[in-house]
């Protein structure tokens, strides 16, 4: 059986998610993510998600390395881990300067190493149980863990998106989360991931290489594109390293006229000035058929793990999910 993921985003309620990934589980998907966001805490989501299920793995995608700190992370983990008996595997990432400090009221600095000084301390207190760290970021005397974790060791997975962040996933990381890519950018991203393993002295094959596709199935192509144009828009309007991603498709100008539309309240001009060949190029859209092409597509440029994030669409939003899992399930 193919490997294959399911991740959700928001659009469907924590109780609807625990019942797409009970049905992920049943159909032979390998693992189920949840997002950080603002339609509920993805480790309370995720820990709801371990007491219904019994061997789909269960992960973060991603939790911010700045909203909590590095043993918040790593008891939250813990604890994940214990009620689902060891399937739990720890997405962790940067996120972006215009959620961290408007959202949070966190200054945004120093990406790398808080990434790296998080993944040694969530490390730490998960291996020994305790922790002393003194680095750039953090200064923790000591920290206990007042409860024994199912593993000592837990998969960390971290997201990048350009070459400094793919290589630095390459020499920490048990794995590496892409999203919005290209056939062409998501094999250029496995490379720089195996330049940071092998920088590392690890072989390439250890660090995993996952996808995050936005799905829309449908037989119309039309409608498929169409569900897909607000998220494209709302991530080409906020965040300039995913429209600078977005970009390399070939689509520069037409990316900067739907963030200005984006960032001038014009949210609609926005959705409709998505070119329809980017969609095409950075999701899954189509029919069951065209989408199951595309994931063979992307495991042959280098991706080891696709997951699909559905994008639901009509009044029954958690039923729209279940249809696209249902397409997208591993043969």
């Amino acid at each position: 059986m193919e490997r294959i993921g399911v991740a959700f985003s928001g659009g469907i309620s924590p109780t609807d998610i625990v019942e797409c990934v009970q049905l992920a589980e049943d159909l032979g998907y390998e693992s189920a993510w949840v997002a950080e966001g603002h339609g509920g805490d993805q480790f309370s989501t995720l820990t709801a998600c371990a007491v219904a299920t019994s061997k789909i793995k269960l992960g973060t995608s991603i939790s911010s390395v700045y909203v909590r700190t590095a043993p918040t992370i790593a008891m939250a983990a813990a604890t994940v881990d214990y009620f689902s008996g060891g399937r739990f595997i720890l997405g962790l990432g940067t996120s972006h300067k215009v959620q961290v400090e408007p959202e949070h009221g966190l200054e945004f600095t120093r990406p790398v190493p808080r990434l790296r000084e998080c993944v040694d301390i969530v490390r730490a207190i998960l291996r020994d149980g305790e922790v002393s760290y003194h680095g750039e970021i953090y200064n923790i005397d000591r920290f206990d863990l007042w409860f024994e974790p199912v593993r000592r060791e837990m998969p960390i997975y971290v997201a990048a998106v350009f070459p400094k962040m793919l290589e630095v996933c390459g020499e920490i990381s048990d794995g590496t989360i892409l999203v919005w890519c290209t056939l062409d950018h998501a094999a250029t991203a496995a490379r720089h991931v195996a330049l940071g393993a092998e920088r590392a002295g690890r072989p390439p094959a250890d660090v995993e290489v996952a996808l995050m596709l936005p799905c829309a199935v449908s037989d119309d192509p039309n409608e498929a594109r169409d569900l897909m144009r607000e998220p494209i828009a709302w991530y080409a309007g906020e965040f300039p390293r995913y429209r600078r991603l977005m970009a390399e498709a070939g689509y520069a100008e037409e990316l900067e006229d739907v963030r200005q539309a984006w960032q001038n309240g014009r949210t609609q001009e926005a959705m409709d000035l998505v070119p329809a060949g980017l969609i095409d190029q950075i999701g899954l859209v189509g029919s069951q058929e065209e989408c199951q092409d595309k994931l063979q597509a992307y495991r042959r440029a280098g991706i080891t793990l696709p997951i699909i994030s559905p994008r639901p669409s009509g009044t029954n939003s958690k039923e729209s999910a279940m249809a696209i899992i249902r397409a997208c399930a591993p043969a």
